[in-house]
């Protein structure tokens, strides 16, 4: 990921900004005081909540690092502001028109932390949007990945 910076949407910029604060401010203290009633009982070496508190704590801080860094080199795209809507930006929605077997896809271009395969949001660094960026409405564009090789026209642009 560090090779490339950090567009993100700010519905994705937020959602990172909701988990950190949900770590700072439930989860983490509700396992430090787990983890510090489980120390007050006595042998640490087989109690299995301060075992697992302490797993856990090492987990939560963990994120909370690697959010921090993600938030801190973040670049928020406001894609509502693009004016040239006939072209394939980040943040936008495109519908596809699969010529091979004539089937549509509808994708989100947005950024590495954001990705989710099943409600069509894709990474701008995968092959799929690499094809598609820079590209206008009405557009045929070749989407090579390991898996297949296949032809597209671009049918819809939306920047919501």
């Amino acid at each position: 990921m560090a090779e490339y910076k950090n567009y993100i949407t700010p519905e994705g910029y937020a959602a990172m900004e909701k988990e950190f604060q949900y770590l700072i401010k439930v989860d983490r203290p509700e396992v430090v005081r787990v983890v510090s009633w489980a120390a007050g009982n006595g042998d640490r070496s087989e109690n299995g909540d301060y075992i697992y508190g302490k797993k856990r704590l090492r987990q939560i801080d963990s994120r909370i690092r690697f959010l921090t860094k993600r938030m801190d080199a973040a670049e928020i795209v406001y894609s509502r502001t693009q004016t040239n809507t006939e072209k394939v930006f980040f943040g936008a929605w495109v519908t596809l028109f699969n010529l091979d077997d004539e089937s549509e896809i509808i994708i989100r271009i947005v950024g590495q932390d954001e990705l989710d395969p099943a409600q069509g949001y894709i990474s701008w660094v995968s092959p799929m949007a690499k094809a598609v960026l820079g590209k206008n409405l009405g557009d045929a564009v070749r989407v090579v990945t390991p898996a297949a090789e296949t032809e597209y026209e671009i049918i819809d642009i939306r920047y919501e």
